[in-house]
């Protein structure tokens, strides 16, 4: 049985390999053309290489749910088609000990996922967003790109981060508690210094009423709760941020009293994507001893395909409405992978 196991997981393991490959070239493929369209004289070929390399971890956690579904499918169909499982089935061997065997490379690609999407994602993603802001401008001020941050009555906009903690464009808006601004100021880079951040070439404005005074500074300390650990956090979208991360700035927020449900919103989907890549393996299993036992294999990749996409957008939609509506994210997160069960179950309940 242990011969069996391995033969049923290599063929499953080979073909999600196979299927990850071919995904991500071709994400990789249209994301490169995309920022061919985007280059300046200071982001050449060689800077959309070196930005294509490092969001190449981005790209390939975001697929590997949908190239375990769609390996599945390719793999326990190719079985399928040289009648293996009606053999193995006919000699006694269970639907059960089939699933397992094929669970095995799943969980190759859930660990996989989670080692990406916790220590490879979010450090290279900030490296990519900020190495390409800098680059596509003459001295690393870009404006049209950049970061929003609030702390408290105060807001703040940043041009470039770099992550070993400089800021380049860093301008403040102090408003009162009646939401009128009473203080601008502009610096063209922050050095952090362990406590604070030291502004360099900096130019206030304070506002009373209808009269504007301006101050103009070559230095100035600038105390904030903001670190450079915080600053990896804002830098990066919610959805690529480490689990870690994620509960970081979430207590952040809610420190500050501020909105934090985008980012409750992408914690549970990172803790609950191994479930997902689990339950998108039961289902086109089910498929393949259901409903999918003798069709082609055209057929059995393009259903893969369409489920996958199917779940992704129905996650897209119920994560938005989560945050519009008012209902838990883990709901959101956690209604299409319940309902993907339950059709496997049943499916596999049917074939059984």
């Amino acid at each position: 049985m242990k011969k069996l196991d391995r033969y049923i997981g290599l063929n499953v393991l080979v073909a999600m390999l196979v299927v990850l490959v071919v995904v991500v070239f071709l994400n990789s493929l249209f994301a490169f053309l995309d920022q061919l369209g985007s280059m300046r004289a200071n982001y050449q070929l060689p800077q959309v290489l070196k930005y294509m390399l490092l969001t190449t971890p981005k790209r390939i956690y975001e697929v590997i749910p949908v190239s375990a579904l769609i390996g599945c499918l390719a793999g326990l169909g190719s079985m399928a088609g040289h009648s293996e499982l009606v053999v193995m089935r006919a000699a006694g061997v269970s639907l059960t000990r089939i699933g397992w065997a094929v669970m095995k490379p799943a969980l190759v690609m859930i660990i996989a996922g989670m080692l990406i999407g916790e220590y490879l994602t979010p450090v290279a993603e900030q490296m990519a967003l900020t190495q390409r802001k800098i680059e596509r401008s003459a001295d690393g001020r870009y404006s049209d790109e950049g970061v929003w941050h609030r702390e408290g009555n105060s807001y703040m906009f940043f041009n470039a981060v770099q992550p070993n903690g400089v800021l380049y464009g860093v301008s403040r808006f102090e408003f009162d508690d009646q939401n009128r601004l009473v203080e601008s100021s502009y610096a063209d880079r922050a050095l952090y210094q362990g406590k604070h951040w030291a502004l360099e070439d900096v130019k206030n404005s304070h506002y009373q009423g209808d009269k504007v005074t301006t101050t103009t500074n070559l230095t100035e300390d600038w105390h904030t709760e903001l670190t450079t650990t915080l600053l990896k956090v804002v830098v990066v979208k919610p959805d690529d941020l480490s689990i870690e991360g994620l509960m970081t700035y979430v207590d952040y927020l809610r420190d500050q009293g501020l909105e934090s449900g985008e980012y409750d919103l992408a914690f549970w989907k990172k803790v609950l994507q191994p479930l997902s890549i689990f339950v998108l393996v039961l289902i086109g299993m089910s498929f393949v001893f259901g409903p999918l036992r003798s069709v082609s294999m055209g057929l059995r990749l393009f259903t893969g395909v369409v489920t996958g996409v199917v779940f992704m957008i129905l996650q897209n939609l119920m994560g938005p409405a989560s945050l519009v509506f008012g209902f838990s994210p883990l709901v959101a997160v956690l209604l299409p992978i319940v309902i993907c069960f339950g059709i496997g179950v049943v499916l596999l309940r049917r074939a059984a």
